[in-house]
């Protein structure tokens, strides 16, 4: 077989494997993930899995960097054109722009949050690959916002603050569709708590003028 073949072949097996992942955690659970159960949904042979990816362990960090885990940097930031354009918003706006295409983004990913509940209580190499791939892009999206010329305040600290809300809200709204009254599984209640965003940072600008 021609190489360029084997090379298509394997990367279609690749892919066949990572989403395999997605659909035993969505479909059975995470107890129920294992080497077999990931084999048998791809319809592939496990031996696979090992020679692709040394095992469970390394199959799980792949699906952990995918964008159908999480979201890379060019759906948060945008890229060429998008990317400028969001780069020349004054630093408040830019910053809950950034925080809205965040919460969205996890919204779509219901299996993400499934997974970011389940960290709190368990960690195994797909919990641990996870962190690393949002240490990452918490990291790359900390660049991006410093490059937007804030006042003075610890960004980093703040920004932990929104995300950590953004998650919890995220994940509780799987189950519970209010919080304090307040709809957290309507577009509405999002749009709400993304507008306070931007208010507070407009404020900290003003009080650092």
């Amino acid at each position: 077989m021609e190489k360029s073949k084997i090379t298509k072949n394997r990367e279609r097996t690749e892919a066949k494997l990572i989403t395999a992942v997605a659909e035993v955690l969505a479909v059975r659970g995470f107890g129920k993930l294992g080497v077999n159960a990931v084999a048998k949904q791809a319809g592939v042979d496990k031996v696979l899995i090992y020679r692709y990816f040394d095992g469970l362990d390394g199959l799980m960090e792949r699906y952990a960097k995918s964008s159908e885990f999480w979201p890379p940097a060019s759906e948060l930031l945008g890229e060429g054109e998008q990317r400028m354009h969001l780069a020349q918003m004054a630093f408040a706006d830019g910053f809950s722009e950034v925080f809205r295409r965040y919460a969205n983004a996890l919204r779509l990913r219901p299996l993400t949050l499934e997974i970011l509940s389940w960290e709190t209580i368990e960690r195994n190499a797909l919990t641990i690959a996870m962190e690393e791939v949002r240490e990452s892009m918490g990291l790359e999206l900390m660049e991006f916002l410093s490059e937007l010329n804030p006042p003075e305040a610890d960004w980093q600290a703040i920004a932990n603050l929104f995300s950590g809300g953004i998650h919890y809200l995220a994940i509780r709204a799987r189950k519970v569709t209010t919080f304090t009254g307040m709809s957290i599984a309507e577009d509405e209640g999002w749009e709400r708590l993304i507008a306070s965003i931007g208010f507070l940072v407009s404020n900290i600008e003003a009080n650092q003028q």
